[in-house]
């Protein structure tokens, strides 16, 4: 038996030893190569998408990623895929990291390390400016709500008593509030911020919104504490010293971080 207590104890210290030379290999490894190799969608609109006058990579996480890179020393190299298989592409080695509004979830977490959350999105309720009848959540019972009918945003609305009017999107949604087919829409606040920065003089207003928030954050491979803090360091200085705040009103017209 003490034969085999020796071989178990050599067995983990082995296994410490190569979780050691583990930790901090991909920073290492972007240090080296002078690059951040980061996975994103580069087709969904304001966060990554491309600019139709010059085809430039565009977007809040694009600016927030080139900013990450800066600050860690290295340059943002960006390598556009599928949203099905972007994170599947960390597991591949294809990226370092993933930027591209990933929700932190528990189940995401257990495979996955996040950095501190980047942005926030809540569900909002959105109406017509001249409207005085709805105020609150609680105002939608008996109201046309233009919702996507399978969407969180949608069971809300329906919960809140309203009747749905089935749409495919925010896009059709915030325009049957405007036309007056519907009377107030749920969705996704950045989507209406977006929406108003591109369209200021549009008829809309938000008149209440959820108080918890979804937040996304910088997906990572497990294992690495080196990159994930030096992520969230970048992080902080860009909120610190107000880049994170230009970014945010070039696409947003606001501070999204809460």
């Amino acid at each position: 038996m003490k034969w085999l207590k020796s071989i178990l104890i050599a067995g983990a210290v082995n296994l410490l030893a190569v979780a050691a030379a583990n930790a901090g290999a991909d920073f290492d490894k972007i240090k080296q190569a002078g690059a951040l190799r980061i996975g994103t969608e580069g087709t969904y609109a304001p966060f990554t998408y491309h600019d139709g006058a010059t085809n430039e990579l565009v977007g809040f996480d694009v600016e927030i990623g080139k900013e990450i890179a800066k600050r860690i020393g290295v340059k943002a190299e960006f390598q556009e895929g599928p949203w099905d298989g972007l994170i599947a592409g960390l597991d591949a080695d294809r990226y370092d990291a993933v930027i591209n509004q990933v929700g932190i979830t528990e189940a995401r977490k257990a495979k996955y390390d996040f950095s501190n959350p980047y942005i926030a999105s809540k569900a909002v309720l959105i109406v017509r400016a001249d409207n005085a009848d709805i105020k609150s959540f609680a105002d939608l019972k008996g109201k046309k709500a233009a919702q996507s009918l399978t969407s969180n945003f949608g069971k809300l609305a329906e919960a809140s008593g309203a009747e749905l009017v089935g749409t495919e999107g925010f896009d059709q949604s915030i325009q049957l509030v405007l036309n007056g087919r519907a009377d107030a829409t749920i969705n996704d606040s950045l989507s209406f911020y977006d929406f108003k920065k591109h369209q200021p003089d549009a008829n809309a207003r938000i008149v209440a919104e959820q108080e918890n928030a979804d937040y996304s954050g910088v997906i990572v491979r497990k294992g690495d504490p080196e990159l994930v803090a030096a992520i969230n360091k970048a992080l902080d200085e860009i909120k610190a010293d107000g880049t994170y705040k230009k970014i945010a009103d070039t696409y947003f017209g606001q501070d999204v971080s809460q």
